[in-house]
């Protein structure tokens, strides 16, 4: 009897520590929808993963992640976000246009945006303060900076009269970017803003090169697109070689020879991301966790490449700057 009762005692001491290890054994799964391609947005990605390793998660551990990514194509996104909701994970993460894909695949899987251009002018959202639905996240306010950037190149050329700005067409927001460029070029007044659709066949870009000169701008705006990646180091030599003063949409163009970025830290927003993650998985609703707006915007200046160009960077914008590339 007395080890039937040794028996029972041990049973339901072990049971409590038996029932916490199959919990702490539990691994999250993550659904990732990206518009372009794990080596186009390798830097983001990044940042996304170690915030959730300063959080306690280890990738194998307790969490996995399922990538589905577009490579490019906008039109690809529904059937991916489709197969990442068969495979029912535990929250879904996406961007862009993915986003809106993610939606109407699901309306119960909590979905966070990572770094997502004005989500209430998309519809993505109900509001900031109160998303409801099944979304949440991080906006980028990509928008909102269509005049700044605008600005910065009339501080760099005061008598900008020509702009052509390039950009990935198929994207809504890019779209609701540049009307947001030519209404702030209407009331800076004699300033004509002529957009450029990119494209992702290296054969076909020197069609578009040749067209923006054609044009005879004064200066060039690229819109943030992580489809630019590969191609960012051309964009920049066209310039160079024009001698065409450009702003651009994020930073890694001036990382390679660029002039002049204007963006929101698209790395910190994902290493937030990851934070929005985090709180679903331990029980938040999406519909409860208001979306985060960035409170950091990166003015970068390349001042080798504006000597190159015979530019003088006003000291306005040089006080202004958050780094200066010597």
């Amino acid at each position: 009897m007395r080890r039937i009762g040794l028996a029972v005692v041990l049973a339901l001491t072990l049971a409590p520590l038996a029932i916490e290890g199959q919990q702490a054994a539990k691994v999250y799964r993550i659904g990732f929808l990206g518009l372009s391609s794990a080596t186009e947005y390798a830097p983001n990605l990044e940042s996304f993963r170690q915030g959730l390793r300063s959080l306690g998660y280890e990738e194998g551990r307790n969490f996995q992640i399922d990538y589905r990514w577009a490579q490019g194509r906008v039109e690809g996104l529904p059937g991916l976000a489709a197969e990442l909701v068969r495979l029912n994970p535990d929250v879904l993460v996406t961007h862009a246009g993915g986003v809106a894909a993610a939606q109407r695949a699901t309306t119960t899987i909590p979905i966070v945006m990572g770094v997502t251009a004005d989500p209430i002018r998309q519809g993505l959202v109900n509001s900031l303060a109160k998303p409801g639905g099944n979304t949440t996240g991080v906006s980028s306010q990509l928008v909102d900076l269509s005049a700044k950037r605008l600005e910065v190149l009339k501080e760099i050329i005061p008598k900008l009269r020509q702009v052509a700005v390039l950009l990935y067409r198929d994207i809504s927001m890019a779209r609701e970017i540049l009307r947001d460029t030519e209404a702030a070029a209407h009331q800076m007044g004699g300033v004509r803003v002529r957009s450029f659709g990119m494209v992702s066949e290296p054969t076909e870009m020197d069609a578009v090169f040749s067209a923006i000169l054609r044009d005879r701008p004064d200066g060039l705006i690229v819109l943030p697109d992580s489809r630019f990646v590969p191609h960012n180091a051309r964009v920049v030599q066209f310039s160079a070689k024009n001698r065409l003063p450009t702003v651009y949409g994020s930073r890694d163009f001036v990382e390679v020879g660029g002039l002049v970025s204007y963006a929101s830290d698209f790395k910190e927003g994902w290493r937030i991301a990851a934070r929005y993650v985090d709180k679903i998985l331990k029980g938040a609703k999406p519909a409860d966790l208001p979306v985060e707006q960035p409170t950091k915007f990166e003015l970068v200046i390349n001042l080798k490449t504006a000597k190159a160009l015979g530019l003088t960077i006003p000291q306005s914008l040089l006080t202004r700057a958050d780094e200066i590339v010597q």
